[in-house]
């Protein structure tokens, strides 16, 4: 490989690394004026790994004061570079990750503790030539972090100096300890007299103080429910999360992704054209937008750099198209849609987003964690977490979507996850996996359908979930994706119509698969109980199941699509959970 050529910097945060090991870098630079012009307290929160903590790290080797001669190597080929600000290098810098505190609540206060001490030793550490050994031993020895923090503030701004605070994964172990602790120990962390709380009253404190030695805050995370709780609100700053300004902030545009595409294909690490990949990752990554106004939208950029990571050391598209780091851990939204081993309204409303592909909602700005359960609220999170995205707006009100075929695999695994969990339906998914294997390579597909009907026959619980046309549609679904063997498609257009379920082959992945599908699925009433009026009824669903497929696959488009392997056509027919007729058309 060509020394001189830039390697992925997947996996990395912190820029010095990045930008010293000569790693790939989109710059994002340009955003530095623009920020200093909007608050000197922000907070900005994205889904995880979307880049965080390395636009941090940006912001720190440009304001740190002890990075000032190294700035034309660190910033080198960067918009700054040749744009600087008044307030460059003029910064003692204080980072906290709270990723880096123990979240298990029998040590939470005491690591809490021992990690803010040991950042104030860090931070006298690195600018010793500011402090004498009077002002630090007196700081240092305060017994509690609030307390070092407060004097250190009140001798910053005595000198005066200016300290810029970072605050990465802000809610990180608050979130770990409502998932696993319950809410109890979650609000007597964040409420009352809790010390979190009174961290965040601190710094709230020094923001307000004329002449406060806190002189810029950036806090970043992936929700706003603990900031609500320990401030309610973030009323110290600018939240800049849904700003226009902002939207392309963190993630990679399609010219971004395009020119990293060109760099490397130039170099000869891809095998295939830019825009072939370019089209794999539109539909598997791309797609997020975070303001009203965005007039473009933006790619993962994990994803992306995964992605293309796996497709330089490997030559092929990656085994599993999802990084095993972007799974949002289902036990993030167990607790919200679980109640007592039940689900509860906010797992209907997950599951009528996945029939209807969209929902409408006023995208709440902050919400405190006792009010989660409003359906909302819940809505909100999904966007914060990046499981929805802005995609319309319709008054005051937000259009929001499922992004991409990544996110709408990890809900359909959340779906698949809730019923096993409340024992409402537990399969082997083992013996699933393998029948779909068979389906899509020997075209061999009525074991599945005979499998999941025996299942539900079976488990009666699941029953009650299975009921309407779009219920049965998204239960499917949510099964025949534990593949990656299909771009599984509803509502495809095809021949002036829209056919149910299309599941095209992943032939970029797959170029072996030798089937695909169209399905039309058909629902009756369990009310139409009478046999002649049901056989009629059939009959008739049928004729026009059977004419419908027909149209849709002498679509050009779709004869063009199914070139490379065997189109078959079936009609799937439930009356409420039972699938009463399946069949194949010629």
């Amino acid at each position: 490989m060509n020394q001189n050529l830039k390697k992925i910097p997947y996996g990395m945060a912190e820029f010095g690394s990045v930008q010293k090991g000569q790693m790939y870098y989109a710059d994002k630079t340009h955003f530095i004026p623009i920020l200093e012009s909007v608050s000197r307290y922000v907070f900005f929160i994205r889904p995880r790994r979307f880049g965080k903590s390395l636009w941090l790290s940006v912001l720190q080797y440009y304001y740190d004061i002890n990075e000032k001669d190294n700035f034309d190597k660190i910033f080198q080929d960067t918009y700054i570079l040749r744009h600087p600000t008044s307030e460059r290098h003029t910064y003692l810098i204080m980072t906290f990750n709270f990723a880096m505190v123990n979240s298990d609540v029998r040590y939470l206060e005491e690591s809490f503790e021992q990690y803010g001490k040991s950042i104030i030793d860090d931070f006298f550490e690195r600018y010793p030539l500011y402090f004498d050994e009077k002002e630090r031993l007196k700081i240092q020895s305060c017994s509690r972090t609030e307390h070092q923090l407060k004097e250190l503030f009140l001798l910053m701004s005595r000198k005066p100096l200016k300290i810029y605070l970072f605050i990465d994964e802000y809610d990180n172990f608050a979130n770990n300890v409502l998932t696993d602790a319950g809410k109890t120990a979650y609000q007597d962390l964040t409420r009352g007299q809790g010390f979190f709380r009174f961290f965040f009253n601190l710094l709230k404190n020094a923001t307000s103080v004329k002449g406060s030695g806190l002189d810029k805050l950036f806090i970043t995370g992936v929700s706003p429910v603990t900031m609500d709780d320990v401030t309610s609100g973030f009323n110290i700053g600018k939240n800049i999360s849904r700003s226009n300004k902002f939207g392309t902030l963190l993630g990679f545009s399609e010219a971004e992704v395009k020119k990293m595409l060109d760099y490397y294909s130039k170099a000869g690490l891809l095998k295939e054209d830019p825009a072939f990949y370019l089209k794999i990752m539109k539909i598997w990554y791309n797609n997020y937008r975070f303001a009203d106004k965005a007039v473009e939208s933006m790619f993962n950029t994990d994803m992306i750099l995964y992605f293309i990571s796996e497709m330089i050391d490997e030559g092929t598209l990656p085994g599993d198209m999802i990084d095993q780091n972007i799974k949002i851990d289902y036990g993030k939204l167990r607790h919200l849609m679980l109640a007592d081993r039940q689900l509860n309204g906010n797992f209907s409303e997950l599951k009528r987003i996945m029939e209807d592909g969209r929902t409408i909602c006023n995208i709440q700005i902050s919400f405190p964690s006792d009010r989660l359960i409003d359906q909302r609220n819940f809505v909100s999170l999904l966007f914060y977490f990046g499981l929805l995205s802005i995609a319309d707006v319709r008054g005051q009100q937000q259009v929001l979507v499922i992004p991409n075929l990544t996110v709408k695999k990890l809900m359909y695994g959340y779906i698949r996850d809730a019923f096993y969990d409340t024992g409402i339906f537990r399969i082997d998914m083992w013996r699933l996996a393998d029948l779909v294997y068979e389906m899509a390579y020997h075209g061999i597909w009525q074991p599945v359908t005979d499998f999941m009907t025996k299942e539900i026959e079976e488990q009666t619980s699941v029953r009650n979930y299975i009921e309407g046309e779009r219920t049965v549609q998204m239960f499917l679904l949510a099964y025949l994706n534990i593949c990656d063997y299909y771009i599984i498609r509803t509502e495809q257009e095809a021949g002036k119509g829209y056919a149910d379920i299309y599941l095209e082959p992943f032939l970029a992945r797959f170029p072996d698969m030798k089937y695909g599908y169209l399905i039309e699925l058909k629902y009756i009433s369990r009310s139409e109980s009478l046999a002649t009026k049901l056989e009629k009824k059939l009959k008739r669903i049928i004729s026009d199941a059977t004419r419908q497929l027909k149209k849709y696959a002498d679509d050009e488009l779709m004869k063009k699509r199914s070139e490379g392997y065997t189109l078959k056509k079936l009609i799937l027919v439930y009356q409420g959970w039972e699938l009463i007729y399946s069949s194949e058309v010629i």
